[in-house]
């Protein structure tokens, strides 16, 4: 049961409505100097979780008819002490996502902003996730947008900010990188070292760490999180749950919540929105960008390829999250990366075609071992909880029966878990999918070079090689 506790209470001496614009951070609590001791109207004391209010006492000047006794004077100011017990209000949100599971995206945003007010905040990346920006402006209530500006955005990202802001009459509250931190890696790895040994290192210090700085000065923030964008690792998203990584402005486990509100939305569905309500959108998009992050780790996708897959290209699929959305993912024994709300998310295999032979380990051995193969034979290297093998697989379906009978065998072998060294070091497996083809006069299969996955596509290049 995931439980968020809200503490509050009927007095308080300091206040802060509102944070400064420039960075998301906690309430300054007031101070009080020695000068302020004398004649101050009254003054509120937290102790043990109790707030105890104080009537002030007028310092004189003491003389002898003025002392009193000290049992009667601690009775005098037991009197002037009145305590007011906290109240602790615990709130099931894994109850409020089930009632919410079938509400709008304007009624979930509505709802956020109603229970959380100045301490939540709409996390912008300059992608189609503006479309948050526009339901929350529809609400008519008062919100805030925060982004995170890695240094590394593309140019047409930092216009949208501006056009964005311009749009809507609001300032975004954005969040930089440590200065130190990126100097250290830049000096010691190099600009682009992603390329060699993983983007989680530098998405860690440009992305993760300054969120996690923003979220420790709110109570609850926003995302454009959709269970398609990432199926292997985003289908089981809530719409709103208690966040599982980080932590809010009171600290520890429960203090932060994070709200999904287009988490059954689908990216066609956000579309048609943008474009029904005039919504400023990234220019990228109309060059065929989809998922849209840092310039050098963000592409433009194919037809017949996942969304996701034009984000860390030369990386595995399950590699694809950068670590803001942790909390959503959860490694299964065989180090894949699958959704986690509750558990119980099962792969299902892919690839169903009668017509697509299913390889074991020895049949793909004994394939490699053949030079003169009667039939060429066609090979994908998937694993089924993958996103864009999914994303292929109608196509790879769709050859399957067109080529069969047509003497090319058309085959899987499932390279993920156990077996994906050996798919590495003796089928050139890159990341999934990979595909082979076997001539029929050659040992050597083909590496299939393009991300053109599509029937036509596919069928030209084993004309060529067959």
């Amino acid at each position: 049961m995931a439980l968020a506790i809200n503490v509050s209470s009927s007095s308080s001496a300091f206040s802060n409505s509102s944070f400064p614009s420039s960075e998301l951070k906690a309430p300054q609590i007031g101070s009080l100097r020695l000068s302020d001791r004398i004649n101050v109207s009254s003054v509120s004391l937290s102790l043990s979780g109790k707030r105890s209010s104080v009537k002030a006492l007028n310092v004189q000047s003491i003389t002898k008819e003025s002392m009193v006794p000290l049992p009667q004077a601690a009775s005098m100011v037991a009197s002037e002490v009145t305590e007011e017990v906290d109240v602790i209000e615990v709130e099931d949100f894994e109850e409020l996502a089930k009632k919410l599971e079938t509400a709008s995206p304007l009624e979930i945003m509505d709802k956020a902003l109603e229970k959380f007010g100045n301490d939540i905040a709409i996390a912008f990346s300059g992608a189609e996730d503006v479309a948050l920006i526009e339901y929350a402006h529809l609400t008519g209530r008062l919100y805030r947008v925060f982004s995170l500006d890695t240094g590394r955005l593309n140019p047409e990202t930092y216009r949208l900010f501006d056009t964005v802001e311009k749009h809507y009459g609001i300032r975004i509250e954005y969040m930089f990188p440590d200065a130190v931190e990126v100097q250290g890696l830049v000096r010691n790895k190099g600009l682009f070292s992603f390329y060699e040994d993983g983007h989680q290192e530098c998405c860690r210090i440009r992305k993760v760490r300054p969120l996690r700085r923003a979220l420790k000065g709110l109570r609850a923030w926003i995302t454009g999180q959709r269970k398609d964008q990432s199926p292997g690792t985003r289908s089981e998203i809530p719409v709103v749950q208690v966040d599982p990584v980080f932590e809010g402005l009171d600290g520890g486990a429960g203090s932060l919540v994070k709200w999904n509100p287009v988490a059954n939305v689908e990216g066609n569905d956000v579309w048609n929105f943008l474009r029904t309500m005039d919504v400023p959108v990234n220019t990228l998009h109309a060059a065929g960008y989809v998922s849209i992050g840092c310039e050098p780790c963000t592409r433009a996708v194919l037809p017949g390829q996942h969304e996701r897959e034009g984000r860390w290209w030369w990386e595995d699929a399950k590699a694809k999250e950068c670590g803001l959305h942790k909390g959503n993912i959860k490694e299964s024994g065989d180090g894949n990366a699958t959704a986690n709300v509750n558990g119980t998310s099962t792969v299902v295999d892919i690839f169903k075609s009668e017509n697509v032979v299913s390889l074991s380990r020895q049949g793909i051995e004994n394939l490699m071992k053949l030079e003169n193969r009667k039939e060429a034979w066609i090979v994908v290297l998937y694993a089924p909880w993958c996103p864009f093998c999914q994303a292929m697989e109608a196509s790879f379906d769709e050859l399957a029966d067109k080529l069969g009978g047509d003497g090319v065998k058309v085959a899987k072998f499932r390279a993920d878990g156990d077996q994906k060294e050996f798919a590495k070091s003796e089928l050139q497996l890159g990341s999934f999918p990979t595909i082979l083809v076997f001539p029929k006069n050659s040992s050597r299969p083909i590496k299939y070079p393009s991300e053109k996955r599509d029937v036509d596509s596919l069928t030209s290049f084993l004309n060529l090689v067959r």
